[in-house]
């Protein structure tokens, strides 16, 4: 049962967190009661309770007590243009006054359709989903009939939505356990391999013939929080097309963050098929699964009747809706006719200096970490000894960087930071817009100096 909002603390910044957002307190006092740890989405939970944000424009976003901060959720990634993109808003009013939802196919889906294809490598058809665990869900589903096999391999930490066949070892159960609620039977469809070293798994395939497909996170566990070797996608793309099973790349985050045509396009590696999600949909609700015409033609009436082969069948009430499509369309040609992907990459780069150099500064031994638009920072909550000038992720491993998070500490970071105007996602990190600019940094920077001065205060930075 969640604890009420004014329940005592003993640390300043929770203190002063709680003395900032009392409307947030109230909203959530009300909320506790209605939903489950009062709470609509997991990564939003935050002891004592999370910020309440009213409104939002370009980089920034004001919560209920009219604070603002500079925001680094990016509605969970799905923002590459920023909040309110005058473009994308006006396109989804002006097709929210035309219809929200006809129930049937309409042209703004076949322009959408047109941009995914021109930008994405492997993109030769697409289907629309509502979300990206959707996405994963029939990606999965697709593989498994193409080839007439069963098993799937995933990587340890690596996140392909909530639903049952992707759950165990993505979030927690690291040690192959099973899921409170899911069947054994399913999670023993799948084989969860580690990626320090690709080798174990180019054997696996070597060894075995039951494999339908190997998914993986392009841009490494978390969109990087633990990154892959240099070369390991391109590795698999060699050793799963020489043994006949289907790579397929999970693009959700790096779907046109990572370049316009998302990390297969940067990697140079066209996989079979690809999830996407979040920036696909410009920002409101949807996915797609995309990929060869051989295998998404299992999805069509027609091919299959031709072929003699039991079509894959596909429903959705939302899938490729209007006001998705509307948003979608104005936002992908953005991307395509434009840099925004280049100006989101090249501030977070400078992004993530300042902050390397905020910790150097202050002596804190953690690490800042990151590609594309993305950065992540390592709070070291066993105290090792870390150098933040030189902090390379890959030498710590899964263990150090993702497994053995200490919550609270991340807690107190997120709220230190909010006290200082910047909202952070708890991996701890952030994805960053087109929009952010050198003020956003400068801010940042030294919300950041201010935050880790506070954490030494009440002795939370260990390894000094």
């Amino acid at each position: 049962m969640a604890m009420p909002a004014d329940a005592p603390t003993n640390s300043t910044i929770v203190a002063d967190y709680r003395a900032r957002t009392q409307a947030s307190a109230a909203l959530f006092e009300r909320a506790r009661h209605l939903f489950p740890s009062g709470i609509t989405h997991d990564t939003r939970y935050l002891d004592p309770y999370p910020l309440y944000v009213q409104r939002a424009q370009g980089a920034r976003k004001w919560c209920a007590d009219g604070h603002d901060y500079v925001d680094y959720f990016g509605g969970h990634g799905a923002l590459l243009l920023g909040h309110g993109h005058p473009a994308v808003v006006e396109a989804v009013q002006r097709q929210a006054a035309i219809g929200t939802h006809f129930g049937a196919s309409h042209e703004l889906e076949v322009r959408w359709a047109e941009l995914v294809t021109r930008l994405v490598p492997c993109a030769q058809k697409v289907r629309f989903t509502s979300s990206g665990t959707e996405a994963s869900h029939m990606v999965l589903r697709l593989a498994r009939a193409f080839t007439g096999k069963l098993k799937i391999v995933r990587f340890t930490g690596h996140f392909h939505g909530w639903h049952d066949q992707v759950v165990a070892g993505a979030v927690s159960h690291y040690d192959g356990g099973v899921p409170v609620g899911v069947l054994p039977s399913i999670v023993d469809l799948s084989i969860v391999m580690p990626t320090d070293d690709v080798a174990p798994t180019v054997k696996l395939l070597e060894e075995r013939d039951d494999i339908a497909a190997v998914i993986i996170e392009a841009s490494g566990a978390s969109w990087g929080q633990v990154p892959l070797p240099p070369g390991f996608i391109a590795v698999l793309r060699e050793a799963t097309a020489r043994r006949g099973v289907l790579l397929i790349l999970d693009e959700v985050i790096t779907g046109f963050r990572w370049s316009p045509g998302g990390a297969q396009a940067a990697l140079g590696v066209t996989p079979d098929l690809c999830i996407l999600a979040k920036i696909v949909a410009g920002g409101l609700p949807g996915g797609a699964v995309a990929g060869r015409r051989d295998i998404m033609d299992l999805l069509d009436f027609a091919a299959t009747r031709a072929g003699k082969r039991e079509k894959v069948g596909h429903q959705g009430t939302y899938n490729a809706n209007p006001l998705s499509a509307a948003a979608a369309v104005t936002a992908l040609d953005i991307v395509a006719t434009t840099d925004a992907c280049a100006r989101a990459n090249a501030t977070t780069a400078r992004l993530r200096d300042a902050m390397r150099q905020v910790l150097v500064e202050e002596g804190v031994p953690w690490g800042v970490s990151g590609e594309a638009s993305a950065f992540h920072i390592f709070p070291n909550p066993s105290g090792l000894k870390v150098d933040p000038a030189s902090f390379e992720p890959l030498k710590y491993g899964f263990k150090v960087l993702k497994g053995a998070r200490d919550g609270a500490l991340i807690g107190k970071l997120r709220m230190a930071l909010m006290n200082e105007g910047v909202d952070v996602m708890p991996s701890p990190g952030g994805l960053v817009s087109a929009v952010h600019d050198g003020r956003d940094i400068d801010h940042t920077a030294e919300a950041l100096r201010r935050a880790v001065r506070a954490l030494r205060a009440e002795r939370e930075i260990r390894g000094l």
